[in-house]
């Protein structure tokens, strides 16, 4: 499902597997207990950083529709999962890099858009919001990120009302990510360079953490909101 190292002050966090890391409680709960596992590092150990990436020509290709479209209480149960796990990264006590390594459809895509700094490979893989090509409605939540994390009105068009499949290349002109590399590896190495730059300046994590919950608060507030919608039915 996924796995968890160290290297120095950086934690990467690696979704495992030739598949196409589709989102389900399995791997959502994994990925958010190797989160709780960073957290509770933070404690004794300030000055980190996490990046996220995955094995595969997949980054993560969404929902796992299949798993969760024989009941309506399974997709509820993975918008809850991820709404709970978006809402950690954002609150963790440190910079996050998603070094995108393939394709990242819809949840997949709002997973990686949820980092500070998102690195793309340019040889293979887009950005694809899939929701209007497949008939479902964008959460408000969703919406309120993007428009937190995409400054141009053009391009959340773009995204979210073409279905739009957008190469690297084209994300760093449009600004939807932060730079473009010639090969996975490649990824990986620049997301490693830009997490020792940002440990080495030594932020208080916490503090770092309080002005990113800050600049979000719009997505916390309607993942709240819808937290407290569920708890209310």
């Amino acid at each position: 499902m996924c796995t968890l190292e160290k290297r120095g002050k950086i934690f990467i966090l690696t979704l495992t597997g030739a598949g196409e890391h589709r989102l389900n409680p399995v791997l959502l709960d994994a990925v958010q207990s190797a989160l709780r596992h960073v957290r509770d590092e933070s404690i004794s150990s300030p000055s980190l950083a996490l990046i996220t990436t995955a094995q595969g020509k997949f980054f993560c290709n969404g929902y796992d529709l299949d798993w969760a479209r024989s009941s309506p209480s399974r997709t509820e149960l993975m918008n809850s999962k991820l709404q709970s796990l978006i809402a950690d990264l954002i609150s963790l006590p440190m910079p996050t890099i998603a070094a995108v390594s393939g394709h990242a459809s819809a949840a997949g895509f709002i997973l990686a858009l949820s980092h500070d700094y998102v690195l793309m490979r340019k040889d293979r893989g887009f950005l694809y919001m899939s929701e209007l090509d497949i008939n479902l409605v964008i959460p408000a939540w969703v919406t309120a990120l993007i428009e937190c994390k995409i400054g141009s009105s053009l391009t959340r068009r773009h995204l979210v009302l073409t279905a739009a499949k957008v190469t690297a290349n084209e994300a760093v002109e449009k600004g939807i990510i932060d730079s473009a590399h010639d090969s996975v590896e490649e990824t990986v190495k620049a997301a490693l360079r830009l997490g020792e730059e940002l440990v080495g300046r030594e932020w208080d994590g916490h503090v770092y953490a309080q002005i990113r919950m800050n600049l979000l608060a719009g997505v916390l507030d309607e993942i709240a909101e819808r937290r407290s919608t569920r708890s209310r039915m």
